[in-house]
């Protein structure tokens, strides 16, 4: 039998014969998405770019080293897993909105690690969120909690409540 891979397409489960990335119905995108990865495989990169990236902008801190060693982890690897799993790769903030985006795999902690750093591994703390609802997500997370670089953490109330949490990113019930 022929090794196989899911299409690239977005909402495509078929199944292409390797060394394609597109099944027969997509096939058209196989040559932008080769031109694509030639690109970014050809672009610069010192090692003195990379080393920076990665002990400068990256692994800032300590805490921030501690974080990207956790999620590099077994335990993260399943906990991840357990949640895909329940929340059935469902975005759940565009699911309060009454959305359904499937495919979603990005595992996110409700509060985030930097405002509560034990429930950096409590299943309760994760939810499922795609692209979109993440960025949009980190944005308020930036201006509510003031995590990310630069930014000072405020004392303010974790919210775990989802529902609340899409409200306040979307510009409505800022002071609930």
């Amino acid at each position: 039998m022929p090794r196989v891979r899911r299409c690239r397409q977005y909402g495509c489960h078929a199944m292409c014969p390797l060394p394609n990335h597109y099944c027969p119905l997509h096939i058209e995108h196989e040559a932008e998405y080769l031109a694509s990865r030639e690109r970014w495989r050809n672009k610069e990169r010192s090692k003195a770019q990379v080393h920076k990236y990665n002990t400068v902008t990256r692994n800032r801190t300590v805490t921030k080293q501690e974080q990207y060693n956790f999620y590099r982890t077994r335990q993260w690897a399943h906990l991840r897993q357990s949640v895909l799993d329940r929340d059935h790769y469902l975005c759940q903030y565009c699911r309060v909105i009454g959305k359904l985006t499937p495919d979603s795999k990005t595992v996110d902690h409700i509060i985030p690690v930097e405002a509560k750093p034990s429930d950096k591994a409590d299943e309760c703390n994760l939810a499922v969120i795609c692209r979109p609802c993440h960025y949009k997500k980190t944005e308020w997370e930036r201006k509510y909690y003031g995590t990310g670089n630069g930014n000072e953490l405020k004392d303010v109330e974790p919210i775990e409540d989802v529902k609340r949490i899409v409200l306040m990113m979307n510009g409505r019930n800022n002071h609930a």
